[in-house]
């Protein structure tokens, strides 16, 4: 069994860990992206919609995630981090909307996504924790980065495992 394989289950493993006690989907979960308040309608502020279209179209990955890259503030955003991490995904844009109520809330009218985090390829929106995970363990990640000119670490450690 190659590494890039054993760090995909451990990265789904962790997922799984995330699920609800019902096994819901994560994205379903108790408490995820709950509690938000604010406006995130018309203006210039930072929930705007053209302030949010900035910011997702500002580099070719845009993740809006609780707390940082070095420190998320939520298990699904460490999820979406590791995932990124696994591919050797560093060069990306992380917005916490933990920091900013009329961001939190623009990005959720924004994308008519009610849950954080929210991943961006390209300026499209791609899903949240679930989707990115789906993507990962299915292969379609690779694809995507690829169609960014990024190309996945895990096909670098496949390629590696099959020179031993």
């Amino acid at each position: 069994m190659s590494a890039a394989v054993r760090a995909g289950w451990r990265v789904g493993a962790a997922a799984a860990a995330l699920r609800g006690r019902a096994g819901r989907p994560l994205s379903q979960a108790a408490g995820e992206g709950a509690g938000a308040q604010g406006g995130g309608g018309g203006g210039s502020g930072s929930g705007s919609r053209e302030a949010v279209e900035r910011l997702v179209r500002e580099h070719p990955v845009v993740v809006f995630m609780k707390g940082s890259p070095a420190q998320p503030l939520c298990g699904f955003s460490n999820a979406v981090v590791q995932i990124l991490r696994l591919h050797g995904v560093e060069d990306y844009r992380a917005h916490d909307v933990l920091q900013d109520p009329d961001l939190r809330q623009g990005i959720k009218n924004y994308s008519n996504w009610p849950t954080i985090p929210q991943v961006y390829l390209n300026g499209e929106f791609v899903g949240g924790c679930d989707i990115l995970l789906q993507m990962h363990q299915n292969g379609d990640l690779v694809e995507e980065l690829k169609k960014l000119g990024i190309r996945s670490a895990l096909l670098d450690a496949e390629k590696d495992q099959e020179k031993k």
